[in-house]
């Protein structure tokens, strides 16, 4: 099993153990030097804060990967008791969700965004459910299987001390010798899951997609990556939008280097891209994670999150850094421009969104847009497991610029799920997860969009936890059904007894009523986003 845990002896020198870990994993010739050596430098009064300095909780591997955040091995198909209730027989897919899962012990700081990808899924069919995990198998993960030990640093997790400037000069050393190949990427496809032009795909933001294959016995094979770009640092979204009407993905991707920092895609129904907009009038490295779209329109949230590479490299810390001088805006572009000339800008002071929920115009007024989404009010504490949000309505008119904000509910809610036949359209439901810590939810509320109100509600229990609530329809393809008919699901995790069991419930009823209980073989570590296919989607991939 994966362990973050260090067998070393307490007894022996930490620089010693860090140079000898370091010298194995980086596999390249360094000279012997003495154990007397590190003890001596060891002695020099703040050496070891110079050399080797303790790093930020929130990127401590031994600190962030515990409990049931903590990695688990691959595990094959696995058929799954119903303890309670009865998996309806509608219900013929499969959900699967991607999460971050460490497959080796980290040489230094790693942030629980950085790390490798693991995809936990559970199969239906005739009301049985089979699970099974497996890692992405991207181009870092089989270099680091194959050396036994990390070997690409963790950028976003940061650097701190003359060590980490070492590492990062010895992977300079590989990729000149030829070892690594930066074109392949660096990504670790851990964050969430998109199906674009008939490809299941696995998604994280710094990098290029990975495709993904499941099997009708219930097994997931990565196929490799999707390589819509040939150019060095490629990447896109973890949050694409799918227009169930015309059968365009909406999609971002960063800048390099240079500006521009932005561009907006759009691929057609076969999954093909079509020519990109850099926008051009995104001035900062803002740190943009999500967005949402309308009928006619694409919606960009800048926050205060922004990216400090400088920082990083002179050893200072995180990429991600809060900018107090910086004034959240809100950008919104047609669909189909061809530049970003086209594209309008509103400051929204104090207004900090990383999810988006939903976005339409307003059938009373087609100059407005309303946007619903969880506003980060403690967005300054980001490195915190505890960020603070409250569920906004943001309405702005695009003739007058006036931006109108109403707050729907003030509880931390975060990870919301819509039916997803209503992206980009007037919805009335969305299903939040009420935050315990970031990605670790104690319970889901149905809120009512219209009225503020929420109108179902359902806690696990004590010690009990889940993952993001996602909702399955129980007609997918015949939009006049009711908005939430259907079903809400999630991964749900007994902290006291360390079992995990999957939660399907009634998304109608306002108690979020059990529909079934399925019991998982083993435990399944709290993660990101998720998706769900019927099987006639997953058969043909």
């Amino acid at each position: 099993m994966p362990t973050l845990c260090s067998s070393s002896s307490s007894q022996q020198n930490p620089l010693l153990s860090n140079f000898k870990t370091l010298k194995a994993a980086m596999k390249i010739s360094i000279p012997t030097i003495p154990p007397s050596f590190f003890s001596a430098i060891a002695s020099v009064p703040h050496f070891t804060d110079i050399i080797d300095p303790p790093v930020h909780p929130s990127v401590d591997p031994q600190h962030v990967f515990t409990g049931n955040f903590a990695p688990v091995d691959e595990l094959n198909p696995t058929e799954c008791p119903v303890i309670e209730g009865k998996i309806p027989l509608s219900l013929n897919g499969v959900y699967i969700r991607n999460g971050p899962n460490p497959r080796h012990k980290p040489l230094r700081a790693l942030h629980f965004w950085e790390a490798d990808g693991m995809l936990h899924s559970l199969q239906f069919s005739n009301g049985c459910a089979t699970y099974c995990s497996r890692y992405v198998n991207t181009y870092k993960y089989k270099i680091e299987e194959e050396a036994a030990s990390p070997v690409i640093p963790n950028f976003l997790s940061g650097f701190y001390g003359l060590l980490d400037a070492f590492r990062l000069f010895a992977f300079l050393l590989k990729i000149m010798a030829g070892q690594i190949n930066l074109m392949n990427g660096f990504g670790v496809a851990n964050t969430s899951l998109a199906f674009i032009g008939n490809k299941l795909l696995a998604l994280y933001e710094a990098d290029l997609p990975y495709e993904i294959k499941l099997t009708e016995e219930g097994d997931i094979k990565t196929l490799g990556r999707w390589n819509i770009d040939r150019m060095l640092f490629a990447s896109f979204t973890a949050h694409p939008k799918f227009d169930m009407e015309t059968k365009e993905t909406f999609a971002f991707r960063y800048g390099r280097v240079f500006a521009p920092w932005l561009y907006f895609l759009r691929f057609d129904e076969n999954g093909v891209k079509q020519k990109e907009v850099p926008i051009l009038s995104v001035k900062k490295t803002c740190f943009i994670h999500d967005f949402a779209i309308t009928r006619r329109y694409a919606i960009f949230q800048e926050t205060q999150l922004v990216l400090s590479p400088f920082k990083v490299v002179m050893g200072g810390g995180q990429l991600v850094d809060y900018d107090p001088k910086h004034t959240p805006r809100i950008g919104i572009i047609p669909r189909y421009a061809t530049s970003d000339s086209e594209m309008k800008w509103f400051h929204v002071p104090g207004l900090n969104v990383l999810h988006a929920v939903n976005a339409w115009e307003n059938d009373d007024d087609d100059e407005e847009i309303v946007l619903v989404a969880p506003n980060f009010i403690t967005i300054e504490n980001m490195h915190d497991k505890r960020l603070k949000s409250s569920v906004e309505k943001i309405s702005i008119n695009m003739k007058t610029g006036k931006v109108v904000r109403s707050i729907l509910s003030r509880k931390n809610l975060e990870f919301g799920t819509i039916n997803t036949s209503y992206i980009g359209k007037k919805n009335r439901y969305a299903y939040f997860g009420v935050v315990d810590e970031v990605a670790k939810f104690s319970g889901i509320v149905k809120l009512d969009i219209e009225t503020g109100k929420e109108v179902g509600r359902r806690f696990y229990g004590k010690s009990c936890f889940g993952g993001e609530p996602f909702f399955v329809a129980k007609e997918a393809e015949h939009v006049e059904s009711d908005e939430d008919d259907g079903y809400v699901m999630s991964f749900v995790h007994d902290e006291k007894t360390g079992e995990s069991k999957f939660l399907v419930m009634d998304a109608k009823s306002p108690e979020l009523s059990v529909m079934a209980l399925i019991k998982l073989p083993r435990r399944v570590p709290y993660g990101f986003h998720g998706l769900f296919l019927t099987k006639e989607k997953y058969i043909h991939l």
